[in-house]
């Protein structure tokens, strides 16, 4: 059975509890559930499926558990090993500080950009399908980061460290 990963956006500790997040999704029927870290990673095992088709399912799931679901973005584990094997990274050359992060679009980005877009600091590198990889160095409220990614692809997107990525793709 292939494995997904449910990237869920908005979640932490204070609005989900991981022990319940689980059990939304084996309630669900899906198997070999794990969440990784507090912050709305869920990997479990389904029947093959499109993206769309999970996504909704899990958020049935959550919201009939829960009595509210947070937005879903799946991919298959197999599509994150690729990616981090591709490292969309290696090809810039990136300060010792920056933070690298993969945000993930719900929807596939219409039209191509001109990359890479930068803003106060923050700059989005490389698109592969519907993953965009960006840089910028962590500064105390700046929030230029989510302004820029936010304003470029709008609010259904869901973003992850690349240690997270590596975290939910071992899972």
């Amino acid at each position: 059975m292939p494995r997904y990963v449910a990237l869920l956006r908005g979640v932490s500790p204070m609005n989900a509890k991981m022990p319940e997040l689980k059990a939304a999704f084996e309630a669900a029927g899906f198997t070999d559930v794990k969440t990784v870290l507090a912050s709305g990673n869920v990997v479990f095992d389904a029947r093959k499926a499109k993206d769309a088709t999970l996504e909704r399912q899990c958020e049935a799931a959550m919201d009939a558990a829960l009595g509210r679901s947070f937005m879903t973005i799946v991919r298959p584990v197999e599509r994150l090993r690729a990616m981090l094997e591709a490292d969309s990274f290696a090809r810039f050359r990136l300060a010792a500080g920056d933070k690298r992060v993969v945000t993930f679009l719900k929807h596939p980005q219409p039209e191509a950009l001109e990359l890479p877009i930068e803003f106060q600091g923050a700059r989005i590198l490389a698109m592969a399908g519907g993953e965009v990889f960006a840089a910028y160095l962590p500064q105390q409220n700046n929030p230029a980061f989510m302004k820029l990614i936010e304003k470029t692809f709008r609010k259904e997107v869901t973003t992850r460290t690349w240690e997270t990525v590596k975290k939910c793709a071992a899972a």
